[in-house]
């Protein structure tokens, strides 16, 4: 039974190494190519968390199962050896596993800074925000200036309001202000691999950059009420012309008073 134990602990990271070797050309790993060089230098982290897990994880376990079989082949009529434990060993396992994390905690500063601290933003993401994300009980609001001018920190009375569609410039940084109207939601943009909390008083700052136009996802991760599930929204990437259209075409529809001017008749 110690046999079967020890090949036990020798069939896991045997998997692992397999899964890791064929993951990346199946998309195990990530769904969909991240969109932006912020995107890849997350997932660049998200790798190198991977790799150092999956070598602890591989190491422990191979170990753990030599030392099984070791002692399941041991002839019964050696006499067993004690011992009061290693000093060293010790101080090699609690030394190492620091100093890991502190590698770690190093290494994603600059990563860790570019995406949360606004003087690390890029320069043209420092600028004005194009949108205002407004997370609520189950919905995503977007707030624009009007056409030509710059949004401001408190609603305008010529602002622009859209639910569930998130209209962005494609091709650059741009910024966008993320609130919440009732509890904490979680803005979540997979494709982009950007994610922050959405904390009731507070206004935080965000960026990304999407190079490529088209339609990505926006979820809420933060379990936030019975309808949590509804909160599913779409982000549309555009060129700058696109975007300039969508918003003159929402001013349109909602000055809209519903009254159609009659056309005269010639006599």
């Amino acid at each position: 039974m110690k046999k079967f134990w020890a090949l036990f602990f020798f069939f896991w990271p045997t998997v692992t190494l397999v899964v890791c070797w064929i993951a990346p050309d199946r998309n195990w790993w990530f769904f969909s190519e991240a969109m932006g060089q912020l995107g890849k230098e997350i997932d660049g982290l998200f790798y190198l968390i991977l790799s150092i897990v999956t070598i602890t994880f591989v190491g422990t376990q191979y170990s753990l199962g030599w030392v099984i079989w070791k002692s399941a082949t041991r002839d019964p009529d050696t006499k067993a050896v004690f011992s009061h434990g290693s000093h060293s060993l010790e101080l090699i396992w609690t030394i190492v596993p620091a100093f890991v994390l502190l590698f770690i905690a190093l290494y994603q500063m600059d990563v860790w800074a570019k995406f949360r601290m606004k003087d690390h933003f890029p320069d043209e993401a420092k600028s004005a925000a194009v949108v205002e994300v407004t997370a609520r009980q189950f919905e995503w609001r977007m707030r624009y200036p009007a056409p030509g001018k710059q949004l401001q920190a408190m609603p305008q009375p010529d602002d622009l309001y859209a639910v569930n569609e998130m209209h962005v410039p494609s091709g650059r940084p741009i910024r966008f202000n993320l609130r919440s109207g009732d509890v904490q939601h979680s803005f979540f943009a997979p494709q982009i691999r950007v994610k922050q909390d959405a904390v009731p008083g507070l206004m935080i700052p965000m960026w990304f950059e999407i190079p490529i136009p088209g339609k990505y996802d926006l979820l809420c991760a933060e379990l936030c009420g019975w309808g949590h599930y509804k909160m599913r929204a779409t982000i549309y990437a555009e060129p700058e012309g696109g975007y300039a259209e969508y918003l003159e075409k929402l001013q349109q529809d909602q000055d809209f008073d519903g009254v159609v001017p009659e056309v005269e008749e010639d006599e």
